[in-house]
């Protein structure tokens, strides 16, 4: 964390502890949207919709080593927009199956998109 607190930050950035907490309430509501999404209808019909969820877990995951295990600035801040891209297409995919478990996507969204802001932020004073 010494590089990262190193690092010229954006305006807006919030403090370190926040970010637990934020995910916590974010991955329950990703997981709740996806068990509503599973419980309504067959899930063969439902294979767009749970690529684009595998694809946006992915570029999640993927971005925490990327930008500080690599320290690739730059490297994930091309995750973070197909991430953002990713849980966009995923909400319009889950919408067709379920109002309720495409809005529980929208926190997700919506902090996805900060987060693409910190990480331009950082990239650009950088």
């Amino acid at each position: 964390m010494d590089w990262y607190h190193s690092l010229n930050q954006p305006p807006l950035s919030p403090p370190d502890w926040l970010f637990a907490p934020v995910w916590s309430i974010l991955y329950i509501l990703m997981f709740v949207s996806l068990i509503i999404l599973l419980k309504n209808g067959n899930i063969k019909e439902k294979a767009a919709p749970l690529t684009l969820f595998g694809s946006q877990l992915i570029f999640n995951l993927l971005w925490t080593p990327t930008f500080f295990v690599n320290k690739n600035i730059s490297g994930a801040l091309i995750i973070s927009i197909l991430l953002v891209i990713a849980v966009y297409q995923t909400i319009r995919s889950f919408y067709t199956y379920s109002k309720s478990a495409a809005m529980l996507l929208i926190p997700y969204l919506l902090w996805t998109m900060f987060a693409l802001y910190l990480n331009f932020g950082i990239w650009k004073l950088n």
